[in-house]
């Protein structure tokens, strides 16, 4: 996995647990549902790019 991947996923996943904060806090079940949702994506990503690694060595 790329540096570059790295962080870019991290900075999802970031953004997806202040989305769902946010939603939680407002009571907006729609944001926060994105916010999981991002979560989800970005452990995808970092999941394949880990599979694409081990088939790297």
């Amino acid at each position: 996995m790329g540096i570059e991947d790295k962080i870019n996923n991290a900075g999802e996943n970031a953004e997806g647990k202040i989305k769902e904060g946010t939603g939680k806090a407002t009571g907006n079940e729609s944001l926060e549902a994105e916010g999981k949702g991002d979560q989800v994506g970005a452990n995808l990503k970092q999941a394949g790019e880990k599979v694409k690694d081990a088939f790297k060595d």
